[in-house]
């Protein structure tokens, strides 16, 4: 059986937290992905409060995160322990990583293994990342770096399927099959939107919005492996559009199983 997570980030503390409440009552998802924006660790004990499941994602370039240059190490530590500190009292077995931007794979790998937590799941990227990065690419794009990656630092793999679609067409190569050639590296998590099977850059589309054969798609990836849907939140006063993409998920799992 096939978990469902919803990606939150620890500061939407003054919205979505009682509805998401709501929801896992119902059955509506299994999990919370917690995004975490760093200067945040008072934010942990309420985030407790829900009493449910979570997976981690440590912050990314975003947040000035960027595993791939030496010389944002230090920073990059510091920040690695606040996320530490919320996967420790959420008692989380994964943190998903980005491999940074504008730098060395090797590097990243360097970093995750200096890091030496055995949670760390690695994250697929498009090649180009979705805001203007001075023409800098994004680290963790092609399958041979993500194995570098995986190999040197001992971690594991999380699947982003919208990433894939964008890293094969830059890499004009079939998406479907980018995506099965990415299985091999043995996903312990898949991240879910919808996207134009065209594009280059990442989407985040509630499903039905963009072009993504589901079944096809979901046909590829391992049986019973937990599913973080990474949509769209067009409201900040409720997840109507995010309840929606779960029971379409729900429902279609339910099909292929």
């Amino acid at each position: 059986m096939n978990k469902i997570g919803l990606k939150l980030w620890n500061v939407n503390t003054d919205y979505y937290f009682d509805v998401a409440k709501d929801l896992y009552d119902k059955g509506v998802f299994d999990y919370i992905e917690l995004y975490i924006v760093p200067g945040y660790t008072d934010l942990i004990s309420k985030w407790k409060e829900l009493s449910i499941p979570f997976d981690i994602h440590a912050p990314h370039f975003a947040h000035n995160m960027n595993l791939s240059k030496a010389e944002y190490r230090e920073d990059n530590f510091k920040k690695y322990i606040e996320v530490k500190e919320y996967a420790d009292e959420l008692k989380t077995d994964v943190i998903v990583f980005h491999g940074g931007i504008g730098g060395d794979y090797k590097e990243t790998a360097e970093q995750i293994k200096s890091i030496n937590d055995e949670r760390i799941l690695i994250e697929n990227k498009p090649l180009r990342p979705l805001k203007s990065t001075k023409g800098e690419l994004c680290v963790g794009s092609r399958f041979d770096e993500l194995k570098y990656i995986i190999d040197k630092s001992n971690c594991k793999f999380c699947l982003d399927i919208g990433h894939a679609v964008c890293s094969a067409n830059s890499q004009n190569c079939n998406p479907y099959e980018y995506i099965e050639l990415l299985t091999s590296l043995k996903p312990l998590r898949i991240h879910l939107s919808d996207i134009h099977i065209d594009s280059l850059t990442d989407e985040h589309l509630n499903y039905g919005d963009g072009n993504l054969d589901f079944r096809k798609a979901l046909h590829i990836i391992p049986e019973n492996i937990n599913i973080t849907i990474e949509t769209i939140k067009s409201s900040k006063t409720n997840l109507d559009d995010y309840e929606r993409d779960a029971q379409y998920l729900r429902k279609l799992l339910n099909q292929l199983n």
